[in-house]
């Protein structure tokens, strides 16, 4: 995704002593200067990326968080979060806290904006995907819903014993 912002900056000249006379004109010149920057699909807590680096040390052979939605959870889609080699053809790549993050083409849209934290407290300790595209998820949080008509409302049971 692309933000792009405008700066306007107002430079004003005079002649020297900083005072106009009746006589003399001031310049006064706008600028705009049109600045783009790139964000990410998605985000990274440090927190997260912390966690990760220290699993990606314990494994072998792999150098990048690759990222997906899946088909299934009790609420129509699941997150999977695992290691891989690289990323593959038409996979959406960027990195955060040193940590290179790939997600696949069919899962990218449904991510955008999301932010991956990892908790760990009395309550829970794991990942968590905070994703503003879910409009509802389910008690055991690995499995979450969009709008209606984006997923198979008939897609059910994610194993935890966990109702929609």
């Amino acid at each position: 995704m692309r933000e792009t912002s405008v700066t306007k900056c107002r430079v004003v000249s005079a002649p020297s002593g900083g005072f106009a006379g009746a006589d003399t004109v001031a310049t006064i010149v706008l600028e705009m200067a049109i600045q783009e920057r790139v964000l990410p699909l998605m985000t990274v807590t440090e927190a997260a990326a912390t966690k990760i680096k220290q699993l990606m040390s314990e494994e072998e052979d792999v150098n990048v968080l690759r990222v997906a939605i899946q088909g299934g959870g009790c609420s129509g889609f699941q997150y999977g979060l695992g290691f891989d080699r690289g990323p593959v053809e038409g996979d959406v790549e960027f990195a955060m806290h040193g940590v290179q993050v790939v997600v696949d083409p069919f899962s990218a849209p449904y991510l955008q904006g999301a932010e991956i934290d990892y908790v760990d407290s009395i309550e829970a300790a794991g990942f968590a995907i905070n994703n503003p595209n879910a409009v509802s998820s389910c008690g055991c949080g690995h499995s979450f819903q969009v709008e209606e008509g984006d997923a198979d409302a008939t897609v059910g049971g994610c194993g935890s014993g966990c109702s929609a």
